[in-house]
């Protein structure tokens, strides 16, 4: 069977996978507005560039208590045609392609999950590398919160039944427990996504996966990444330039793995257990990068993307597109272009 591409994000502890194809931007999480009538699930709505977004807990669609929120958490936006929501999760890790026959609806002794109905949004479970990633149907999420927009008043909803009673008669507070300082920080982000302009194609953004050299933020065009991989069983190659740390068997395809600290004069670092290859492809070259993680995935406006700044130009930057703002930081734009078709990846057979 085919291999279909997953955004990988934790919760609880817990790994999940959705459909890359409906997940049209992803953001730290904001200061989300209480709507009292709103379904429980519901926990708020943020403005962002002019459309109101509903946020959903999935600790409390699940029927879990929900902890308390973090500024390390994440908002994935889903979009159907006209559907909108967010999911609130605590970390995006990366994007896997998840082999169809990896997915199975079955638990022990031949059980099923259960009949899926407009109430159940697993789809299955995956086995991918040495995890267990439990799949989340996207489009069934979407069209229940539609219904659930038309239910909006109905007090006997079953799915409320089904949540802590407490909880229900509680008042909503976005985050009560947030320190101040925690709570700028979630008003600041919101003020910054409600920010618009005409110009701005929202459809343009650029998707980023962001990953960390040398304690920098790095961002990769996520539409050149094909895939992510165990590192397995490296072989050297004779002459090769020191960024070229080897080649290795990907299901039969040989791949040259590429440490690009090398090429950014940043110091080269062994590989690890934790290491994994990001595989890209430019053009007719695939090669695979070095990474110990992802660390994000995010969307980013083009606009954004501005020249190096001179404190980060110990860094080669001939190999950067330029940077741009994240996390009150700045991130380097990696050329992945250049680096595959012009970064020396040849092996000096004189030397």
């Amino acid at each position: 069977m085919e291999d279909y591409p997953y955004l990988i994000f934790n919760l609880n502890t817990s790994l999940y996978g959705i459909t890359t194809m409906l997940v049209e931007e992803i953001f730290s999480l904001p200061e989300l507005t209480p709507i009292p009538e709103a379904p429980p699930d519901i926990v708020g709505v943020v403005n962002v560039r002019g459309d109101i977004l509903p946020v959903m807990d999935l600790n409390l669609r699940f029927g879990y208590e929900s902890p308390d929120y973090r500024l390390s958490d994440t908002v994935i936006v889903l979009r159907s045609e006209e559907i909108r929501v967010g999911l609130m999760v605590n970390q995006v890790i990366e994007v896997r392609n998840i082999n169809g026959d990896d997915i199975t609806k079955e638990l022990s002794h031949g059980r099923k999950l259960g009949k899926l109905d407009s109430k159940k949004f697993i789809t299955g479970v995956a086995r991918s590398d040495s995890d267990i990633l439990i799949l989340i149907d996207a489009e069934k999420l979407l069209k229940y919160v539609v219904k659930q927009d038309v239910d909006f008043e109905s007090a006997e909803n079953e799915d409320q039944t089904n949540l802590n009673a407490d909880f229900l008669k509680k008042k909503r507070v976005f985050c009560p427990n947030a320190t101040p300082e925690e709570r700028a920080v979630f008003k600041k982000r919101a003020e910054a996504l409600q920010q618009s302009t005409d110009t701005e194609d929202v459809t343009g953004l650029k998707p980023l996966a962001v990953i960390i050299l040398n304690e920098e933020f790095f961002g990769i065009d996520l539409k050149l990444v094909r895939e992510f991989s165990e590192i397995k069983k490296v072989t050297p190659v004779p002459c090769a330039p020191s960024h070229i740390i080897g080649n290795m068997n990907l299901r039969g395809e040989i791949l040259t793995l590429i440490d690009v600290c090398g090429l950014l004069n940043l110091p080269l670092k062994n590989i690890n257990k934790n290491n994994k290859a990001m595989v890209v492809q430019v053009q007719d070259i695939v090669a695979g990068i070095t990474v110990e993680e992802v660390y994000d995935v995010m969307f980013l406006n083009p606009q954004e993307i501005t020249t190096v700044p001179t404190a980060i130009h110990s860094i080669n930057d001939e190999y950067l597109q330029g940077a741009a703002p994240y996390h009150d930081k700045m991130m380097s734009i990696l050329d992945l272009p250049k680096i595959l078709l012009s970064g020396n990846l040849t092996v000096d057979q004189a030397a």
